[in-house]
């Protein structure tokens, strides 16, 4: 009696000589499809004839797909990663069942064997070359309704391989499929799904357009949930805001800009940015992160309505943190006798927003209705500006010198970034402080990432020491005085950290290893909010659950 597995490899000589006549050999395919319920060696040679010969026999079609699945979860790893690879062979030349067995793949992603997972992975992206659209529909059936392992898989496998496909592969049409699957996607996405889904549309080439950039800003506007009301109680808006925010920042530019984020902001956000709950170091840091998010968007404001009022809000904003001198020290000749604590990121932000939105109303503080206003705000300018000074040069002493490795280490990282805020801050007072107010100087904000070397460090040092608002007079420099030298003192806006006290080293993202200097004046930095939970963003609701085989998609 014959070997089973000889039989087989007789069935496929015949079906493979038949050529023309091969649809008369029924008999033959219908052993090897049932060899799927034989031995270890009979299924693997199963797998591999049944994606050769399935297309010659149509009425037999899905009793072939059904058996290679059943071969997919066999209990043999071995057999199910045969089954596996052979999958797509299913499609080469019939692409009517390409979208089910996507959608097969996309549910063998579920596996914990990575050598298995690498074989679905491979399967997926041979499915891709033979039709992406079709491929990208099976895959987001299970995303938009499959279980949430299979979801994240599947997301994170589009994030890491779509990158890698050219255009030949990746067309028109399959970036539009791919996009407008991504929007249903986001109706429903947890916070890390969020970010996931925002990577794959930021490496499509319609990001690069602007058009695309429009649409993906349209998108985060939606899912920032702008048209309803800021609730500073609540960590998921703030979080929400903050990361849509984030990922809104790179599609920005002058023809695409982040009005709707800078009127939501001001309008909802500044007015009760105090009144998130809590002292602790973590909600300190959420006000902070929001502030620097604002003065990133207002690199690309674009023309505002209500501008002026705009303004008015930010200005309001900024001089909470910038303090009057005490009675006595108002003139430039006077020695601080009394030292503030000045908060240097609130104000590097605060001030960086205003400067970018004063261009688009210079006349804000020039206006004759403003006269005191400016008046007030270029005596707290003059006595931040001299408060300033010893922390500068003492950051510069400690710096002067050092080679690019000794800049790399975490103390002297942290010193590179408070230099480059409290040059960033006296820069910007030089250019209000001018009169009229001008507007021109360029600052790169202090946590924007740059390269720590000695060069970057030397550019961010005043070139002089005496090159600064309060210093050591020139002669060919105009002292920055007032016509009248009695202006009495207000009361120090709302927000300004008093009493005086002598500097403390900063704490959170700054470390307390920036102690080895003690500077004249007290001042804190603040860095940003670690990376919250997983929380879920809009309208995250239970998702369907369908990941059996009765469910895949026709």
């Amino acid at each position: 009696m014959m070997d089973k597995v000889e039989k087989l490899y007789k069935n496929f000589g015949i079906l493979a000589d038949s050529k023309d006549k091969i649809s008369q050999h029924e008999k033959e395919f219908l052993e090897i499809l049932e060899a799927v319920k034989g031995s270890s060696n009979e299924k693997r040679l199963a797998s591999q004839f049944i994606a050769r010969f399935y297309k010659h026999f149509p009425n037999l079609i899905d009793q072939a797909i059904d058996a290679q699945l059943d071969l997919c979860e066999d209990d043999d790893i071995s057999i199910r990663k045969q089954a596996i690879k052979d999958l797509p062979g299913l499609c080469k030349d019939n692409h009517e069942h390409l979208l089910k067995i996507a959608d097969v793949l996309a549910q063998l992603l579920q596996t914990e064997d990575t050598t298995e997972l690498s074989t679905v992975h491979n399967s997926l992206m041979t499915l891709f070359k033979i039709d992406a659209n079709g491929t990208l529909r099976g895959l987001f059936s299970q995303i938009l309704t499959g279980e949430d392992m299979v979801r994240e898989r599947a997301l994170k496998f589009l994030s890491a391989k779509l990158k890698t496909f050219g255009d030949e592969v990746l067309t028109k049409d399959a970036e539009e499929c791919l996009f407008q699957e991504c929007k249903k996607v986001l109706q429903d996405v947890t916070a890390a799904e969020f970010l996931t889904v925002m990577q794959i549309l930021t490496n499509l080439k319609i990001a690069k357009t602007l058009s695309g950039q429009q649409q993906l800003v349209d998108i985060l506007v939606d899912q920032a949930e702008l048209d309803k009301s800021f609730k500073p109680n609540d960590t998921d808006v703030i979080d929400r805001l903050i990361q849509c925010g984030k990922q809104v920042l790179p599609f920005l530019s002058a023809y695409v800009p982040s009005s709707r984020f800078i009127v939501y902001m001001v309008t909802y956000v500044f007015p009760c940015l105090s009144d998130i709950e809590g002292g602790d170091e973590s909600e300190i840091g959420l006000q902070l992160e929001l502030v620097k998010l604002f003065a990133e968007l207002s690199t690309h404001c674009g023309t505002l309505e209500n501008m002026s009022n705009i303004l008015r809000t930010v200005f309001g904003k900024l001089i909470e943190y910038m303090p009057l001198p005490p009675a006595g020290e108002n003139s430039e000749n006077s020695v601080l006798q009394e030292v503030p604590k000045l908060e240097f990121s609130y104000v590097e932000c605060l001030m960086y927003a205003f400067h970018q939105l004063g261009r688009r109303c210079p006349e804000f503080l020039t206006s004759e209705t403003n006269v005191e206003l400016l008046k007030d705000f270029k005596l707290r300018l003059q006595y931040f500006a001299r408060g300033i000074q010893g922390y500068i040069k003492k950051l510069r002493e400690s710096l002067q010198g050092m080679k690019s490795e000794e800049l790399k280490t975490e103390e002297n990282k942290l010193k590179v970034v408070a230099l480059k805020t409290t040059s960033n801050i006296n820069t910007l007072i030089r250019d209000l402080f001018h009169s009229p107010p001008s507007y021109k100087s360029i600052v790169s904000l202090s946590w924007k990432p740059l390269p720590v070397t000695a060069a970057a460090v030397k550019k961010a040092m005043p070139t002089n020491s005496n090159d600064n608002v309060t210093g050591t007079k020139r002669s060919s420099h105009t002292p920055i005085t007032f016509e009248d030298g009695n202006v009495k003192p207000k009361k120090v806006a709302k927000g300004f950290k008093g009493p005086w006290e002598i500097y403390s080293p900063p704490s959170g993202k700054y470390s307390q290893n920036v102690k080895n200097f003690n500077p004249a004046i007290g001042g804190t930095f603040g860095g940003a909010g670690s990376n919250r939970g997983n929380k879920r963003g809009r309208g995250y609701g239970t998702r369907g659950r369908n990941g059996n085989r009765d469910n895949l998609p026709q």
